[in-house]
């Protein structure tokens, strides 16, 4: 059920106006008055708060929690993808290798290692110069 709205004459500089004219269908709002109030529950929300400098923090907070889900969602899914890709590589080399599962398990700890060491950045040419040098 619909609030009944009554008519109200404002005065807003032409600064003020032209920031609803320029924002209120970005914000979704299909007139400029739905957007004028949107705006003074806005700001009546952070003048009845408690303290002024707590409103703001959970507003950006909720922000923060939506951008950040966002993000460590799509980390997941590119994870994921590389995980995938990996997988597969690690089955294309595995078919075409003889490989001693003694060597495998030493070279797999020198890797957790090595990531360990290096915040895992690891660079090939490290590695093939270590492999062509020292040996596994």
């Amino acid at each position: 059920m619909k609030e009944q709205k009554d008519r109200h004459t404002i005065w807003l500089t032409d600064h003020a106006w032209d920031a609803v004219e320029n924002h209120y269908q970005k914000d979704n709002c299909s007139t400029r008055n739905e957007c004028i109030e949107k705006a003074v529950r806005f700001y009546s929300g952070y003048l009845d708060a408690e303290r002024a400098d707590e409103y703001l923090p959970r507003v950006l907070s909720e922000v923060l929690e939506g951008k950040l889900g966002a993000l460590g969602t799509r980390l997941g899914r590119l994870i994921f993808k590389l995980a995938v890709e990996e997988n597969i590589m690690a089955n294309l080399i595995a078919c075409d290798m003889d490989v001693d599962p003694d060597i495998l398990r030493k070279v797999r700890v020198r890797s957790v290692r090595e990531v360990k060491e290096t915040n895992g950045e690891i660079d090939l040419d490290d590695a093939l110069v270590y492999q062509k040098g020292a040996g596994a």
